[in-house]
């Protein structure tokens, strides 16, 4: 079959830049104001929104993944969660470093346009909030839930709540790990050769005296027959499958798992950091100041700081970890499932 001719791809055509480098009107030109860091701050927030959108776009790559009822050991799907994971990291790195650039702009710069962006805010970023919802935030969890919606119109609202409506990674990656077997039967038998049992044993035997009140947390999750402890997101069987993986990871089958639980923790540090740099660049550049959008400004976004951490309960975890010469001795049955044979 003759292919076909397909025409030439010229490069501003292809990234359609006459649309992305004509994307730019400052208020202050409107006005006959001059503002030189308007544009700056222009494009700043133009580059953060297509970041979130290349996070949206891998976030639900991965979401793609975990929707399946079974991921076969064998499938390099994992694998591909873990790296496009590893890849919205590096996106949040970039947001973080890019704060940097935009510091750049003066208390004084800012004043000579900042009135002319009323009520326009940041927090009207629909991608950010569907980014959080889409890894696991939810309207009960977010901070000034009366402000949260009132500064967007009703297209924006039905696609923040749309977000918020669908399965969301931490309720996909939940199922996931509740279906891991190894804490388990058949690997696993009842009395004094249960996992749980023998382990919160060596768990007892590490702590410090001050810490023994830790077990009261370790039975709630662990040793609990509730399906979800009280109070939690993550199920019993969930949290007993990434303590294991985290406990573990040293085994074949369990490297990319760890690079996974490690990669939500470390999503959820990115996020606080570039939270926590928007904090420092605000209360600098505006002091006590409002926001544009009518939010208490950096008081808003340290209370936002506080409460957003999506996978905590997973960080949590790191509390329940006993040094590896403490670690039960595995059974055989389930060394073999683990290596590479």
């Amino acid at each position: 079959m003759e292919k076909k001719e397909r025409p030439p791809v010229y490069y501003s055509e292809y990234l359609q830049l006459d649309k992305i480098l004509n994307a730019q009107t400052p208020e202050s030109g409107k006005e006959g104001i001059r503002a030189d860091d308007e544009m700056l701050f222009i494009i700043i927030h133009q580059a953060y929104e297509l970041w979130f959108k290349q996070i949206l776009h891998e976030l639900n790559l991965i979401r793609d993944i975990f929707r399946q009822t079974n991921i076969p050991n064998s499938s390099p799907d994992i694998y591909n969660a873990v790296h496009r994971m590893n890849r919205v990291c590096r996106i949040l790195d970039v947001a973080v470093m890019q704060m940097g650039v935009l510091e750049t702009m003066t208390p004084l710069d800012f004043l000579d346009f900042r009135d002319l962006l009323r009520p326009a805010s940041g927090f009207q970023s629909i991608q950010f909030k569907m980014v959080e919802a889409t890894l696991g935030l939810t309207y009960t969890q977010r901070h000034g839930q009366n402000y949260y919606l009132s500064q967007l119109n009703q297209k924006d609202i039905d696609r923040v709540k749309e977000a918020e409506n669908q399965e969301s990674l931490l309720v996909l990656l939940n199922k996931w790990l509740a279906r891991m077997p190894f804490t388990k039967a058949p690997y696993w038998g009842e009395g004094d050769n249960n996992f749980w049992k023998q382990y919160r044993e060596a768990y007892a035997e590490s702590l410090q005296e001050s810490e023994m009140k830790n077990l009261e947390t370790f039975d709630k999750l662990f040793m609990n027959d509730a399906e979800y402890p009280e109070g939690r997101a993550f199920s019993a069987d969930a949290n007993r499958a990434a303590l294991f993986i985290m406990l573990y990871r040293d085994y074949p089958l369990l490297h990319l798992p760890y690079e996974l639980v490690s990669g939500l923790l470390e999503i959820d540090e990115l996020l606080s950091m570039w939270r926590h740099r928007h904090i420092h660049m605000v209360q600098r550049t505006i002091g006590k100041r409002v926001g544009t959008g009518g939010s208490s400004g950096a008081e808003y976004l340290k209370g936002a700081a506080d409460s957003h951490y999506i996978f905590k309960e997973m960080a949590e975890l790191t509390s329940f970890l006993i040094p590896r010469h403490m670690l039960p001795a595995l059974p055989e049955k389930l060394i073999n499932n683990l290596v590479f044979n």
